[in-house]
């Protein structure tokens, strides 16, 4: 491992505000303080709330997040230094600052030329002066001050003099911190780190910060090469959410440095809980979370091929770089027409059944076969499971379907109508329901539950948690094969499922017994 000149480095987190900044992104104020306490939570040093100046959502949230009982995170406001030609004490903006009794102040100024003189439309003396003033002004009202130079490196590009000269303006005017942005995120780690050293070597006393945007995918890179020069902070955002193409993601950036680099992010033991924060943050945003992500996504440690599945069965080591638990993930084996007699092994082991070898060559077969007419298991390990439980010589299905007829109409007067008529045997008991819904699987659903409610009522806790359906064949036109995949849950777990069909409503029956069937198969061995 490389001798690096920091042993630890400060965790600057911006999902609030830059990261509310990228497309579809979009946080309440209740979202935001959640999210807050999720990262005190996870141990960072500074939690940049938003900008307090641009909008009433942010005013509030600066009101209500002094009324947490953060244990670790400072909350900073972020904001532009004062307008040209006007003193601090008459700026809006800087108002805005005080008004937000954030104790942390990070400021913004310009540190290229082009935006001097075609953004903000001053001469080089102004922009220094509103450099250095905004940040005498907060300093002198007693809140520490963060300096982040927009554009550095692009304006190093520029004119490498001025942009160190405005660093040296903030320095002095009191920036506890001289963060280097890479602002239109298209610099290399070589540039940054060059430069890095560089500022390193002119300001040696200085405290060197990095803010990275994605544009060039070198965001993490290029933070990591900040570090190996000099700089005690990494800013980010957790999932990489930000502006275009966003920016540093902290749930690579900070196991990067700890695992890979030596360097102490976050307290002793705090690493573990980053899967946990990734995904939670994602769900507060309401958006998917993305499952290739590195370290903390569903599928960064899942094995799909045979033969790795079944290398990893015997060494985790094989391939994986890290052991996953140390992010608080898990390994996962994938089933599918590439799986191997390891993969059902794993699996079988992962669900608790006792699986022979050639019964898992069995499952391998069965579910090539399947695979090959449309079914796919990456995304249904319900489906999987059900498949083992059913070659167990002593597994007893709590029903079984005899036949069923689904009926879709449109009256006069009356619209479309849909009807299903079930008849299913439970210990030997046959029954006969009809019911009806608002299209034929939502018909099937409810005679099924009609069926089975007398004797399994857990079967009320089950609901639809989501319903994709995909043609794989167009070229076929109405006669391709459908697949659908179903997830249920039951408030306290979900599941997934798969049907595959040239008929969608059979498709959709597959999908739908196996939901039952897994959940009421769970019911009962909770019972057992």
């Amino acid at each position: 491992m490389t001798t690096l000149p920091v042993k630890s480095v400060e965790v600057y987190d911006t999902t609030l505000r830059d990261g509310t900044q990228g497309e579809n992104v979009s946080l309440s104020v209740d979202d935001k303080l959640k999210v807050t306490l999720l990262l005190d939570e996870l141990g960072v040093d500074y939690i940049e709330g938003g900008w307090p100046g641009s909008n009433p959502k942010d005013h509030e949230y600066f009101q209500l997040v002094q009324e947490l009982d953060l244990k670790h995170a400072k909350v900073a406001a972020f904001g532009m230094t004062c307008r040209v030609g006007v003193d601090p004490a008459d700026d809006t903006n800087m108002q805005a600052f005080v008004e937000s009794e954030a104790g942390v102040v990070t400021i913004v100024g310009k540190t290229s030329m082009l935006h001097v003189r075609e953004v903000i439309r001053a001469d080089p003396e102004e922009n220094l002066r509103i450099i250095d003033d905004s940040l005498r002004y907060l300093k002198g009202i007693g809140r520490e001050v963060i300096y982040d130079a927009e554009h550095f490196f692009d304006g190093y590009k520029l004119d490498s003099e001025y942009s160190l000269l405005t660093l040296k303006v903030a320095l002095e005017a009191g920036a506890t911190r001289l963060v280097l942005c890479d602002t239109n995120g298209g610099s290399m780690p070589w540039e940054v780190e060059d430069m890095t050293r560089i500022v390193a070597e002119r300001f040696p006393m200085a405290k060197l910060g990095i803010h990275c945007h994605n544009d060039g995918e070198v965001a993490v890179a290029n933070t990591l090469a900040a570090v190996r020069r000099g700089a005690i902070q990494v800013q980010g955002t957790i999932n990489g959410y930000g502006e275009r193409c966003g920016n540093a993601d902290l749930c690579s950036v900070i196991p990067d440095l700890e695992l890979k680099m030596g360097v102490q992010c976050l307290p002793e033991g705090s690493l573990k809980n980053l899967t946990h924060v990734a995904r939670t943050v994602a769900e507060i945003a309401n958006l998917a979370p993305d499952n290739q992500a590195a370290y903390v996504g569903k599928s960064a440690f899942a094995h799909k091929g045979g033969m790795h599945a079944a290398a990893v069965r015997r060494n985790q080591d094989s391939y994986q770089h890290i052991d996953p638990t140390l992010v608080g993930n898990a390994p996962r084996i994938l089933v599918s027409d590439l799986a191997g007699r390891g993969n059902m092994l794993s699996k079988a082991e992962e669900y608790g059944l006792n699986l022979s070898p050639d019964a898992a060559s069995e499952v391998v077969t069965r579910i090539k076969e399947l695979e090959s007419r449309g079914f796919v298991f990456e995304g249904a390990e319900a489906s999987v499971e059900m498949l083992m439980r059913r070659m167990s010589p002593d597994y007893k299905p709590p029903f079984v379907m005899k036949d069923f007829t689904a009926v879709v109409e449109h009256r006069a007067g009356r619209g479309l109508f849909a009807e299903a008529t079930i008849k299913l045997m439970v210990d030997g008991e046959e029954f006969h329901t009809v019911a009806v819904g608002n299209g034929p699987v939502d018909a099937l659903d409810n005679a099924m539950r009609k069926a089975l409610m007398p004797v399994f009522p857990e079967l009320d806790k089950f609901q639809l948690a989501d319903y994709k359906v995909r043609i794989l064949d167009g070229e076929n036109g109405t006669a391709s094969t459908t697949r659908v995949l179903i997830d249920t849950r039951n408030g306290h777990q979900r599941w997934s499922t798969v049907g595959a069909s040239t008929n969608i409503i059979e498709a959709s029956w597959l999908a739908l017994a196996d939901s039952v069937e897994y959940g009421l198969s769970q019911v009962m061995k909770c019972c057992d």
